[in-house]
């Protein structure tokens, strides 16, 4: 198992307001430039998906990984972890959201494998700048 790359962001909104973007999962193409489609296959009994298919283009990494998302420890929290996909054979993380306020600290989660051997250092490069990426924008979507 791949060790959990992490990155925590603060963002000028309410805890309310990043939860509406950051739980929207069928919307994140909208806003997040590595998701280039986002198909829901299974939803709760609140709506809330809990198994979605993604067309992820992560520059060098491109899949189209299905999802399970678990609901659990939500609003606080929400995990996800990896179904099925082409090249990848763990995605698995979570989202924390922590209310400061009027200002939200966001911790976002992620472990990646791939079935082809890829050097730990470089596994490591890519989801970091993934995560930083996706922190970035979800920042600016909100902040905008």
């Amino acid at each position: 198992m791949s060790s959990v790359t992490t990155s925590t962001v603060n963002i000028a909104a309410t805890a309310d307001a990043v939860r509406a973007v950051l739980f929207d999962i069928a919307n994140y193409p909208s806003w997040s430039s590595s998701f280039k489609s986002v198909t829901v296959l299974e939803s709760d009994g609140q709506g809330r998906p809990t198994q979605v298919q993604m067309g992820v283009d992560a520059g060098a990494l491109k899949d189209k990984p299905t999802l399970n998302y678990d609901w659990a420890a939500a609003p606080d929290r929400l995990d996800f972890s990896l179904e099925d996909a082409d090249l990848l054979t763990e995605m698995s993380g979570s989202y924390i959201v922590k209310d400061n306020g009027d200002e939200t600290e966001i911790t976002f989660e992620l472990t990646v494998a791939l079935s082809m051997p890829v050097p730990e250092m470089m596994r490591v490069k890519a989801e970091k700048s993934t995560i930083d990426l996706a922190l970035k924008q979800l920042k600016e979507k909100l902040e905008n």
